[in-house]
């Protein structure tokens, strides 16, 4: 008995009947921490405390009834599953340790509960991203998200702001959810001086979690003690970015600590984006479908600007025939230049950073064309930035003159600011005009008027023939053949009638009708 006792898998102590132990098997003695020679001791002295005490309860009246349960012993920092078996005049208490499974369980648990809440944040998102497409306007995108998130059981309550007109301070364009007084304190800390989360994710454009808000230096100190009494532990801003320019802020707020999990934060951050890019797109659509627009003139006189400071430089006049935006939010412009050959931009743009020589198109000692690369950081970047499509620019020694036009809904002098902030510049018209409209007809209209007979025989041809199919129906010798012409001449009709329709297409102005003498036969 004594052997099988000792060698039982299980833990096992024998007890009186008045709770004084007599023997424990090894396994009990090292589940329970104790000496395995103990005798004579009692009850209390070999279990640790726990909630219920349910062991030492079970012999408090003498002989205790059969009875098991599973308790967690802090000391031992394990769960024991106990079963007392009473018997002649002691009990055997059977002791096995569950901590493995309940670990497991918990850890299921877990698993279980942060799918839940994933699959909650996917729908959350999902009808983000999908009640955004159908926002047309600013103030619509900015309550869409706060209702959408803020409005959530994940989140107790969220906000969208952006910079204010004419300064750096940060304005509350839309709310929702249980504010409480963090969110007023929130609203009380948004000036330029104050360091927040919200800020620093406008000024990096990139999300801000914080885990325990009652720890973060970042978060001040009022909005410490507000969120400790609502019960708010964490915060994840985000920023509304289309490439690299930020339009606005969210910033969202949660009971629970964990709530912003790196895999939130990245889910949040195409939220951000696609919101930036809702506003960009907002800004486009009415752009397109205004009937007017906003003309706004711009006059810089600061070396600041790269052009400017170019011009400056070679002493030389920088008129822009376009710009092209890229995906990384530089532009390509295309220069004319006067005075300087196009060559020594290169050199001129060398200390400005914002600005490079991509090459040269046309190269001439005293003028030519150029391709040049220009960050957001420049004028005519943060005009594009805005929402504004460059009318005309040009540039001379020490001074520019810049023309866009916004749409009559946009916030003109937010856009105007973002530019006299930054560079020496001043307003010098705002004016509000019709646009131009043309049926499809009189549009198909203008560009036969712009094309010779021979153009647009040519042109029709070389289409009708597949030539400009990918891969081609026709060769050009082929075409060539067939209007019997040659080659050379069927290249030449062809680069200038599609020069014509695309300077038409992009209102570049009328260029020069005039057909060199070419031997059509």
């Amino acid at each position: 008995m004594n052997e099988r006792f000792e060698r039982a898998p299980v833990g096992m102590v024998t007890v009186t009947d008045d709770g004084t132990v007599t023997a424990i098997n090894d396994a009990a003695a090292d589940l329970l921490e104790v000496d395995a020679e103990v005798s004579s001791a009692p009850i209390e002295a070999v279990f640790p405390a726990s909630v219920e005490d349910f062991v030492p309860s079970a012999f408090v009246d003498g002989e205790p009834d059969e009875s098991s349960t599973e308790e967690y012993y802090p000391e031992l920092d394990r769960w024991l599953s106990v079963s007392v078996v009473p018997g002649d005049e002691r009990a055997t208490v059977f002791l096995s340790d569950e901590s493995p499974r309940r670990a497991r369980e918990r850890e299921t648990d877990q698993l279980r509960a942060e799918l839940d809440r994933l699959a909650l944040l996917n729908e959350t998102v999902s009808t983000v991203l999908d009640d955004l497409v159908g926002a047309s306007t600013r103030k619509e995108i900015a309550e869409t998200v706060c209702e959408r998130l803020g409005e959530t059981e994940l989140y107790e309550f969220a906000w969208v702001g952006e910079r204010e007109v004419g300064g750096d301070d940060i304005v509350v364009r839309a709310s929702a959810g249980e504010t409480g007084r963090t969110y007023e304190q929130v609203r009380e800390n948004l000036a330029a001086s104050a360091t927040t989360p919200e800020r620093q994710a406008v000024e990096t454009g990139t999300p801000q979690a914080v885990r325990s808000i009652a720890d973060a230096e970042s978060v001040p100190e009022s909005v410490r003690r507000a969120a400790f009494a609502d019960g708010i532990q964490s915060l994840l801003a985000i920023p509304l970015t289309s490439g690299s320019r930020v339009h606005g802020v969210v910033g969202v707020y949660a009971a629970d600590p964990d709530a912003f999990s790196p895999r939130e934060e990245s889910s949040f951050a195409t939220v951000g984006a696609i919101a930036g890019f809702a506003v960009d797109a907002a800004r486009n659509r009415t752009l397109l479908s205004s009937n007017t627009v906003v003309e706004l003139t711009v006059q810089l006189s600061d070396t600041a600007d790269p052009l400017v400071a170019a011009a400056t430089e070679l002493d030389a006049d920088l008129d822009v025939e376009g710009v092209v935006p890229q995906d990384d939010d530089r532009l390509l412009a295309y220069l004319t230049v006067d005075g300087a050959a196009p060559t020594q931009l290169e050199d001129a743009f060398s200390d400005a950073g914002a600005a490079s020589l991509s090459r040269v198109v046309e190269n001439g000692d005293d003028g030519g064309t150029a391709e040049v690369g220009l960050a957001a950081e420049t004028a005519l970047g943060t005009f594009s930035a805005h929402g504004g499509t460059v009318r005309s620019a040009a540039f001379e020694p020490h001074r520019g003159r810049i023309t866009i036009d916004l749409p009559p809904e946009a916030e003109i002098r937010r856009v105007a600011d973002a530019v006299t902030r930054r560079f020496d510049a001043e307003v010098l018209a705002k004016r509000q005009r019709e646009r131009e409209r043309a049926t499809a007809t009189a549009f198909r209209d203008e560009l036969r008027d712009r094309l010779t007979d021979r153009q647009e025989t040519v042109l029709r041809t070389a289409f009708l023939a597949d030539y400009f199919e990918s891969p081609r129906g026709s060769t050009a010798e082929e075409v060539a053949d067939a209007l019997d012409i040659t080659g050379p001449t069927l290249l030449y009709h062809l680069r200038t009638s599609q020069r014509k329709l695309l300077e038409e297409f992009f209102d570049l102005g009328d260029a020069a009708d005039a057909d060199a003498n070419v031997d059509d036969s």
